[in-house]
């Protein structure tokens, strides 16, 4: 069976995920880890350097201002898992409002992203890049603080990274997931416009 855009939905839906092995194989397979990365929408880190590079920063930050663009970053690097098929598959999710993306900019220049798809209350991480220094944590820092505030469950980022766990990602069981997977799912939830760097800032420190 072909995958379509309403395969890949349910997939989310049941707890697994699409990859390619890499960029130039057609053939795309299902993921459920036994040990699934998610990050807390109340546990975001900020460092002190963090916290620092939010206030002072000249990068801007938008959403859906330039999905495509943010998937291309995420792709552009030796080894990636964003073969064209998957690549086609988010575009068409973006286009009903089911795939979201970050974008931080400095001036006109696209620095840093990252994009996912939405199903209720549930956000599935899918990917991120950086081509600054901190770009990627910034938006990071501001698509958690966005997730609170449109009453978004679960940020689900798939696994943990070095980079992941030090800004508060943690490692949960297959069983526990699927429990905040299904309670996120059937929850109502917005993906809203973002807030500066500075404003997401202030406001992660006035409730930490």
């Amino acid at each position: 069976m072909a995958l379509s855009a309403e395969l890949l939905l349910h997939g989310y839906s049941i707890g697994i995920f699409p990859m390619a092995e890499n960029r130039d194989d057609p053939e795309i397979f299902w993921v459920d880890p036994k040990m699934r990365g998610v990050m807390p929408l109340d546990g975001f880190h900020i460092s002190r350097s963090l916290a620092k590079r939010m206030r002072t920063t000249t990068m801007t930050v938008t959403v859906d201002q330039d999905f495509d663009a943010v998937v291309d970053g995420c792709a552009d690097r030796v080894e990636t898992w964003i073969n064209p098929e998957i690549r086609k598959l988010y575009s068409a999710l973006h286009k009903t409002d089911r795939a979201h993306s970050l974008e931080v900019w400095e001036g006109d220049a696209l620095v840093g992203g990252v994009y996912g798809v939405t199903l209720g209350a549930a956000f599935f991480g899918e990917s991120m890049f950086s081509r600054r220094t901190d770009a990627s944590k910034i938006a990071l820092a501001c698509l958690v603080e966005l997730l609170g505030r449109g009453g978004f469950k679960l940020f689900d980022t798939q696994f943990i990274t070095e980079h992941l766990a030090s800004l508060g990602g943690v490692e949960i069981s297959r069983a526990h997931y699927h429990q905040l997977l299904d309670t996120a799912q059937a929850q109502p939830a917005r993906f809203l416009a973002p807030r500066s760097p500075q404003d997401v800032m202030q406001r992660m420190t006035q409730t930490s």
